[in-house]
């Protein structure tokens, strides 16, 4: 399996994911965020290993 960079938009989408899920932890005063935090890191990892392994994703 060859590992490709990931598209610009598949980082981006990553990133935003992540930090949502850094906002949801350290700001409690965000009840929807902070409800999903670990879901939304774990589909930020998602995300980026997709735009990793398969190629123009």
């Amino acid at each position: 399996m060859r590992i490709n960079p990931p598209s610009k938009m598949s980082f981006l989408i990553a990133l935003i994911l992540g930090i949502l899920a850094l906002v949801g932890n350290f700001v409690p005063t965000i009840p929807v965020i902070g409800v999903y935090e670990f879901w939304l890191a774990i589909a930020a990892y998602l995300v980026l290993a997709a735009g990793n392994t398969m190629k123009g994703f």
